[in-house]
């Protein structure tokens, strides 16, 4: 049976961020071909003497080739996309007598479950962000596993131990700029959102089509 690995990141989830949309997604990737697209990064990574954590907070004008050949790269194989963007003012957390954590794992519910195929199975690595993060995953966990039964594995790992977690990290950043960031003075970021809009050839600020397997971004709409 096929398996597919999903790295999940997220930003400007807190509820008090000041920061409109909130944002949650993965990158996917086939199990049986991770060790190809991690040997693939690095090459990229000697090639442009690159030699930090791939991450949206430190692309820069000095950067820009190594990240805008990683973009590239995303479009040319067949690694996925996936995120939920949450306009944070129509939260209705008293409503559905919820807190915001609630509704945080309400939307995680919402990013894994969907386009879930019963013949393949998937294992779910979080970024490790603080200390409430082992009890995220326990969480997460109890849910998924109350349905379709394909969640093989959930568990925490760390941003710097795998560059599919921080390509998430990347594209995340990139969308999140994009929406929540009025004043964009960071040419190189214009540049790579640029290159992105470009290859997906989608815009960036609504869903996706249904159809939309590469990158597949989907607005929430709450009730």
């Amino acid at each position: 049976m096929k398996t597919f690995n999903l790295y999940c990141d997220e930003s400007c989830h807190l509820e008090n961020d000041h920061k409109p949309f909130m944002l949650i997604g993965y990158t996917c990737v086939a199990y049986n071909q991770l060790h190809r697209h991690n040997e693939r990064i690095k090459a990229l990574k000697e090639k442009h003497h690159f030699f930090g954590e791939i991450k949206w907070s430190n692309v820069s004008s000095s950067q820009y080739p190594f990240y805008k050949e990683l973009i590239d790269y995303f479009f040319d194989t067949d690694l996925s996309f996936r995120a939920i963007i949450v306009n944070k003012s129509k939260v209705q957390n008293d409503r559905f007598q919820q807190d915001f954590d609630d509704f945080y794992y309400k939307m995680y519910y919402q990013l894994l479950i969907h386009k879930k195929d019963t013949n393949y199975t998937y294992n779910v690595y979080l970024d490790i962000k603080d200390t409430l993060s082992a009890h995220k995953v326990n969480r997460l966990k109890e849910i998924l596993n109350t349905k379709l039964g394909v969640f093989r594995n959930v568990q925490n790992i760390r941003s710097h131990e795998s560059l599919m977690m921080q390509l998430a990290d990347l594209m995340l950043g990139a969308l999140s700029y994009n929406l929540n960031i009025t004043d964009k003075r960071m040419p190189a970021k214009k540049q790579l959102i640029e290159r992105i809009k470009h290859h997906s050839d989608q815009p960036l600020e609504r869903s996706s089509n249904w159809t939309e397997e590469k990158m597949d971004l989907f607005f929430i709409e709450l009730k």
